[in-house]
């Protein structure tokens, strides 16, 4: 866990195209929804229902409302996120061509998606204030 807020742990690179927060939210909540869908397969894998997605409306409006630290912290984990479940996914395609059962496998890497998803929600949901 970090010791300091995430203002100093992000790079001061500027934000681009920091004047429209309305599209930067979009491809934010474009970017969520290909990893829920993402996250469906693995579900399947694990023989867990997968969870309905429903990115828009209000998400889109809290990261319209967020910070440009928030932004780039959640896109930042996003994209850590589907880069893991791209190797999950196909190491787990690995195990299903070998006929081997993925339930175990897949419900450990869905309990790494689950807990980063958490964070990202906990991120959006701290009140946005901007770096001093």
């Amino acid at each position: 866990m970090a010791t300091l807020p995430p203002e100093p742990i992000l790079p001061h690179a500027p934000v681009p195209d920091a004047a429209a927060p309305e599209v930067l939210a979009e491809a934010l909540a474009e970017a969520l929804v290909a990893l829920h869908g993402q996250a469906a397969r693995l579900a399947l894998l694990a023989r867990l229902a997968p969870e309905p997605v429903e990115i828009g409306g209000e998400l889109g409006a809290v990261i319209v409302r967020a910070a440009p630290w928030q932004r780039a912290l959640v896109a930042r984990t996003a994209a850590d996120c589907a880069a893991m479940l791209d190797s999950g996914l196909a190491a787990l395609g690995t195990l299903i061509r070998r006929g081997q059962d993925t339930s175990a496998p897949a419900l450990v890497l869905w309990r790494e998606f689950h807990a980063a998803r958490a964070a990202m929600v906990r991120v959006l949901e701290t009140p946005a204030t901007e770096p001093a």
